[in-house]
């Protein structure tokens, strides 16, 4: 009797530890608008193939919006605080580390998106000044320069995929 009590409490203590290594790395935000309001979460799990992304929001213009890990944890609107991509290694638009596909907002202001990435590790994330997802007003184009704007792309074209202002914003949080 003793043996079995003995094999439980180490069942239940293993899995103690490993829940606890599993918080250990995970991450969330709540997503607010300009206005300060929440318009939904993030959450983040590193896992051993990459990260899982999970974002859910309302209340958010319908159509697709840029969605980008940004350099800064902080977020004061209209968001220029959390700076550029998150974006270690130096590369061009579409291959910065913090480049995500494009947020689809339905009619209803609703949106739920998973995806998952290799291009960083969990605690990458949390350097000394922390990171932020941020929400773009309009799509990224990814790289895919427009031909309205050859042969010379401005900057901010070239940056940060025509994505326009930002619209919401989350300080990721552990």
């Amino acid at each position: 009797m003793k043996r079995v009590a003995l094999v439980a409490v180490a069942v239940l203590l293993s899995g103690a530890i490993a829940y606890s290594q599993a918080s250990a790395q995970a991450a969330k935000a709540e997503v607010r608008n300009a206005k300060g309001e929440m318009v939904g979460t993030l959450t983040l799990a590193q896992e051993p193939d990459g990260v899982r992304l999970t974002v859910e929001v309302s209340n958010l213009p319908p159509g697709f919006h840029g969605f980008h890990i940004h350099a800064v944890g902080k977020c004061e609107a209209p968001f220029t605080s959390a700076a550029g991509h998150f974006n270690p290694a130096g590369q061009n638009h579409a291959h910065h580390a913090g480049d995500l596909p494009n947020l689809l907002v339905n009619a209803e202001g609703r949106a739920f998106m998973l995806v998952k990435t290799a291009r960083f590790k969990l605690e990458d994330l949390f350097d000394l000044d922390g990171s932020a997802i941020i929400i773009h007003a309009d799509p990224d184009n990814h790289g895919n320069i427009p031909a309205r704007y050859r042969p010379d792309a401005d900057p901010g074209t070239i940056a940060t995929g025509d994505a326009a202002g930002r619209i919401a914003c989350g300080v990721l949080g552990k």
